[in-house]
């Protein structure tokens, strides 16, 4: 009659996601048939190797964070398995001990959750490295016109020195050249623009990851102390377990921790040391310096990045500007052909996930 979860799946919005709405749901939730390890081995042994040469090593990095982010939501997912099985385990042991465990199996499960939201969190940062990634691959058709006119100048002045068609070839380097100035710079300007943003949406996705999932633990080890662990001399009989609105007040104050917490809260914070500070400073004041008086706005237009770039709450999906989404989804197909005998036992993963124990009314 004390079974009663206050963490339920639906909720009001919590204040932080009020002040930074979520992001659309993670794009590797979806489009995939299996959820082994042979997606893990195509897509580490395809990174990089399709795609222009410029953007090929970054290609690599975000096949390998989708790696990462498969790998975290089958953490999450078992995590919450975990928490269910706590608190079934739990039910058959001592009212304190059942008690307690149930409520932790709540707090377990939230912890699922938050990684869950992680994950969604983490693609924003993904999608904007792959941003950077079509524009170097925007940037390389640029660098072969160029060399191939140096080649082929190149060619002719061995081959023949007088030839008139070198006047027209060095005309034509010359244009190619300031062409690729041109894209070199865009691709410079962006790449810094863009990497700031992405590493600012994970380790501000972090940060509140790691405060929520410490403001749990913390909760946890509170509900730990009602347990009675004085030895007891056999035949002796422990007092009645009288916890129960404990238990449930913990676990109230723990969500409401939980949904008032906001960045301005966070009680972890980076304080460098005075000599850190003052290089750090002085390193600003320097950038600042050499950009006052310099509009280079005009550079920062994408070159031939259909994509573009928008903000945290409003990128959408999108086909890149070469194959890589597409080996993706060549690689889920395989996936999916390999193991169709074993997606009977699999064919509610994705469906809505009860809490363990079954939901029974509180006794006023």
């Amino acid at each position: 009659m004390h079974r009663t979860y206050s963490m339920r799946a639906t909720r009001a919005p919590t204040a932080s996601q009020i002040q930074n709405p979520p992001p659309p749901p993670s794009s590797t939730k979806s489009g995939r048939f299996f959820k082994g390890g042979l997606g893990h081995a195509l897509r580490g042994k395809t990174a990089g190797a399709f795609g222009p040469d410029l953007a090929k090593k970054l290609a690599q990095l975000v096949k390998m964070e989708k790696n990462v982010m498969r790998s975290l939501e089958l953490v999450a997912k078992e995590r919450m398995e975990v928490a269910q099985q706590l608190s079934i385990w739990g039910e058959a042991c001592d009212e304190d001990v059942s008690d307690v465990t149930d409520k932790l199996g709540v707090l377990l499960y939230e912890i699922g959750e938050l990684e869950d939201q992680y994950v969604d969190r983490y693609d924003q940062y993904r999608v904007t490295m792959k941003s950077i990634r079509n524009i170097e691959a925007s940037v390389q058709p640029s660098r072969d016109r160029k060399q191939k006119i140096t080649d082929q100048i190149a060619q002719l002045k061995y081959k023949e020195p007088n030839s008139p068609r070198i006047v027209v070839l060095e005309q034509e380097l010359v244009r190619a050249e300031a062409e690729s100035l041109v894209a070199e710079a865009q691709l410079s300007n962006i790449t810094r623009e863009k990497i700031k943003a992405a590493y600012t949406y994970q380790f501000d996705a972090l940060r509140e990851h790691c405060e929520k999932v410490a403001i749990i633990a913390g909760y946890g080890k509170h509900l730990l102390e009602l347990i009675d662990d004085t030895p007891v001399t056999p035949g002796e009989t422990r007092a009645a377990y009288d916890g129960y609105e404990a238990s449930k007040a913990i676990i109230q104050d723990c969500e409401d921790a939980l949904t008032n917490w906001v960045t301005q809260k966070a009680a972890v914070s980076a304080k460098l040391s005075t000599r850190a500070r003052t290089l750090s400073t002085r390193r600003r004041n320097n950038i600042k310096a050499r950009s006052e008086g310099l509009d280079l706005s005009g550079q920062d237009a994408p070159l031939n990045d259909q994509d573009g770039w928008v903000s945290a709450g409003q990128h959408q999906r999108h086909k890149d500007d070469y194959s890589e989404d597409d080996e993706d989804e060549e690689e889920d197909e395989l996936e999916g052909r390999t193991s169709h005998s074993a997606l009977g036992s699999e064919a509610g993963l994705n469906g809505g996930e009860t809490r363990g124990r079954n939901q029974e009314p509180v006794v006023a």
